[in-house]
């Protein structure tokens, strides 16, 4: 035993009742095929977990015996009557689905119940595709059908002599072939019914139907029909536990699965219990076909946290577990062998894996043995070499090369795998993957990983000297080598996929860094995520050792990368100090220094310190660089800070697509008051953005033409906020998070009496972070909605607020707009050069006003 499994165990029971009480009401009928099925309990996890183990305890628990799991209590109130039913769906060399279908037969036999429908159409498949073998001899040949009681086939028998009798067919016995099918059938059809148990709808269809495997599929329909049938003093549950399910989980046509899941959506009145490696994809609509039935709403609970039956990740061992085990490993005169003291180091050092539990109590006997005692605790303190060294004798060279290859990753894929070891196909690659201590997670972009500890062991442990093929230091950086290029082709090959550069910037970073490899694919990936304004965490530890210049400049690009991705989380003064630091060490490449040079410009615009932010900007455009167009489009940013639109405009229109022009022009025409231009202008930006794999982008330009919107439709900016919020959500972009705050203020303005202080709590939020802008868009906000309410006394308060945001001309526009809202015009100087000029901005923002009070009217808000 592995485990206690106590909570896995609280979930049969739990799913034993919920089943019961639904199959046992009035309101359910197993002849509905279309209801949704809430009959499958899934325990999913890595190889060598004990999910077989738990499996066949569940059944002998199920089943009756006292001894096995006796710490597993039976519930009271009892359970009903269970019949347990165990299949290790990898016994045999290939699928049957016969024995799938006769195993659960069987088990009803055994408990002297009689399945009339059932057995009709078997007779009828049985002796179309066994000819001369007897159900008696199948049984008997097949592992575990033969060692099961029943009177199966003399019910059988019994069956065919009664329907014989019944309908005056004496040819019937010994199987339905020629004119006695044909007969039964319109017997059946004529509603002839002097059998109860023949009037199951479906029989007459399935007994005229040609007897083949397909034909079988179905049959599960009248075994789950017989089991209704029975009296309530008789009535049972069957549970069907389906070991190992991943050996016809086949990820190509999927086949057998597909009979699987036919027989499961069959018998709803059917408890099964599923136990695999992998996770049950059923709640996938996606694979509508190549399974029978998929989708959340035909399986609810496969994809519910709540509830049973549902899918349940079996983790490692728990420390209590751990301890029990090792407790038990060992026994002398009824005690444990191993101390206490023993026992919880090796507990700990484990990871929970039940592998290196058994290795940890083999050494403990090998020392005591050799050393005459009990050995010094401090000897298990340790990554264990032996368990990888266990390991390593049952590879073959390939899967060694492959296992140590892939120690230098944090995950990795069969490709990944088969790269990094040098090799020229996947075949050890697709075997290691096989091994119990190779974890599996099907969401992760790249779904194997070792397991910790042995990765760990691997990496540190000095085990070469008894291995085969032993590798030296270079043999480690060639490998190392070898999965950074592969890792580049990856991204390369992935298109702009943000989720894929975030992956292999830090698996890149991570092997540039220890094994001292030239940044190579890492600059132009580095820029990419600059470009995209990501936010994801590249998590750059600090070196343990001095480095090399090579290993110092992939850790210098590493903590830049570190430090922009937390600019929305951070003071933007503390930004800046971060990025001057890594500048001011010199380990940057020159032709990477300008990423921390561009977003410390930034960093000053959102400070507002106006002048340094200018002064970067042109530098970097002067320079030439992949940055020049952002920093040019960052010119134009802080241009229009001033209030300069004319100067602005003429910058935006040379950008082109890779300065994000569109987006330019956007910003741009939203305080010209010029909304539908601006929505167009974003919207292309938008969707320029997601053709090229540029999240951040799209899910920032989404989010501008939510805000710009949201001054002309309300109705519409409703919408186009709901959108930026997916896009942000699979983006993360703090800026743009901030900026859909303000645009659903605008959304609001005229119908929440509690806006104002709602603006005062976003403008605080954004000039916490250093974002000016934003918090003088949130002013603007209030501005509106106070115009909308045609207050003039919160106009003014609003306005004094706004001004607050001013730092001389950089803003003052807004405070501009603030007073064209209202049909006036400034009273101070006029500070910003309007496009169209300063009547047109103002007749198209007092429309903007007027059109809402109307709205309000409308709905009789005012």
């Amino acid at each position: 035993m592995f485990s206690d499994r106590d909570t896995e165990w609280a979930a049969v029971v739990e799913s034993v009742r919920n089943v019961w009480e639904a199959v046992s009401g009035p309101a359910f009928d197993v002849q509905d095929l279309e209801s949704p099925r809430r009959n499958v309990l899934v325990f999913y996890g890595v190889g060598g977990i004990g999910k077989t183990t738990l499996s066949q305890q569940i059944a002998r628990r199920l089943g009756g015996d006292d001894v096995a799991m006796s710490h597993w209590a039976m519930p009271e109130p009892a359970l009903p009557e269970t019949v347990p039913v165990y299949l290790d769906l990898a016994k045999s060399t290939a699928f049957e689905l016969e024995s799938v279908v006769l195993a659960i037969r069987q088990a009803i036999s055994s408990r002297g119940h009689r399945a009339p429908a059932f057995d009709l159409a078997l007779s009828r498949y049985w002796e179309a595709n066994h000819p001369g073998e007897s159900l008696d001899d199948y049984l008997r040949a097949r592992a575990g059908l033969g060692r099961v009681s029943s009177r199966l086939p003399e019910q059988v028998d019994e069956i065919l002599g009664e329907v014989a009798d019944n309908f005056g067919l004496p040819g019937l016995v010994g199987g339905l072939v020629g004119q006695s099918v044909v007969a039964l059938v319109k017997a059946l059809r004529d509603r002839n019914d002097h059998a109860r148990a023949l009037r199951c709808r479906r029989l007459p269809t399935l007994l005229e139907a040609e007897p083949d495997l397909d034909a079988l599929s179905y049959y599960p329909h009248l075994l789950a029909w017989d089991i209704a049938q029975l009296p309530p003093k008789q009535a049972l549950l069957p549970v069907v536990l389906l070991d190992t399910f991943e050996d016809i989980a086949e990820r190509g046509n999927r086949k057998n699965e597909r009979l699987i899941n036919r027989l499961i959506w069959l018998m709803p009145n059917v408890l099964f219990v599923v136990t695999g490696r992998n996770r049950l994809q059923w709640d996938d609509g996606r694979l509508r076909e190549k399974l029978w039935r998929t989708g959340a709403v035909r399986w609810p609970l496969l994809r519910s946290d709540v509830g049973e039956p549902r899918q349940h990740l079996v983790g490692y061992l728990s420390p209590h577990d751990r301890e029990s085990f090792l407790a038990q490993r060992l026994i002398s005169d009824g005690r444990p062998m191993i101390p206490r003291e023993h026992r919880r180091l090796i507990a700990a050092r484990s990871e929970g894996l039940p592998l290196y539990l058994d290795m940890a109590a083999s050494l403990f006997m090998e020392l005591r043995q050799s050393e005459g005692g009990i050995p010094p605790v401090q000897a298990f303190d340790r990554d264990f070499a032996a368990l990888v060294t266990a390991t390593f004798r049952d590879l073959t060279p390939d899967e060694q090369s492959v296992v140590r290859a892939v120690s230098l990753l944090e995950s990795f894929s069969i490709e990944l795998a088969t790269a990094a070891a040098g090799l020229p196909r996947d075949g050890a690659a697709v075997c290691l993957v096989e091994r119990p201590f190779v974890e599996f997670d099907d969401a992760a972009l790249w779904p194997y990983r070792l397991h910790k500890l042995v990765r760990s062991a691997i990496r540190n442990a000095d085990f070469d000297v008894d291995s085969r093929d032993p590798w030296s230091d270079a043999d480690w950086r060639r490998a190392a080598q070898r999965a950074f290029d592969a890792f580049g082709a990856q991204w390369y090959r992935a298109d702009g996929d943000r989720r894929v550069l975030v992956a292999c910037l830090r698996a890149g970073l991570r092997l540039a860094r220890d094994f001292a490899l030239q940044l190579g694919w890492l600059e132009d990936a580095a820029v990419a995520f600059a470009r995209d304004s990501a936010v994801e965490s590249i998590d750059i530890d600090d070196p343990e050792d001095s480095m090399s210049s090579d290993a110092a400049a992939a850790h210098a690009l590493g903590m830049t990368l570190s430090v922009i991705a937390r600019r929305n989380n951070d003071h933007r003064q503390r930004i800046v100090e971060e990025l001057r630091a890594v500048l001011v060490a010199g380990d940057l490449p020159e032709r990477m220094r300008e990423i921390p040079e561009y977003y410390i410009a930034m960093c000053e615009r959102d400070l507002g310190n106006f002048d340094a932010s200018m002064e970067g900007m042109r530098l970097i455009a002067q320079r030439g660089g992949r940055l020049a167009p952002d920093a040019k489009r960052g010119l134009h940013h802080l241009l229009r800070r001033l209030g300069r639109f004319r100067n602005a405009l003429e910058i935006a229109e040379q950008l082109g697509a890779s300065g994000k022009q569109q987006r330019t022009l956007g910003e741009l025409w939203w305080s010209q008051g010029n909304i539908a231009l601006a929505c167009t202008s974003l919207a292309v930006a938008r969707d320029q953005s997601s053709a090229a794999g540029l999240s951040g982008e799209a899910a920032l330009c989404q989010s501008y033409l939510a805000f710009a919107a949201a001054f002309q439709d309300r109705a519409r900016a409703t919408v186009q906020v709901a959108l930026a919020h997916e896009l942000i959500e699979g983006a993360r972009v703090g800026w743009a998070e901030m900026l859909l705050q303000v645009a659903q203020l605008v959304v609001d303005a005229g119908h929440d009496t509690e806006l104002p202080h709602r603006a005062d709590h976003v403008a605080a939020s954004a000039a916490a972070t250093g974002l000016t802008s934003l918090a003088g868009y949130a002013r603007l906000a209030a501005c509106f909605h106070a115009a909308v309410l045609d207050s003039a006394q919160l106009s003014d308060q609003m306005r004094l607020r706004l001004r607050d945001c001013v730092r001389g001309a950089e803003f003052a526009y807004l405070v501009e707009i603030a007073y064209m809202f209202t049909g006036r015009s400034s009273p101070s100087p006029l500070q910003a050069d309007w496009i169209e000029g300063a009547e047109t901005a103002k007749q198209r923002w007092s429309g903007l006003v007027t059109d809402r009070r109307a709205e309000l009217a409308a709905t009789g808000r005012n």
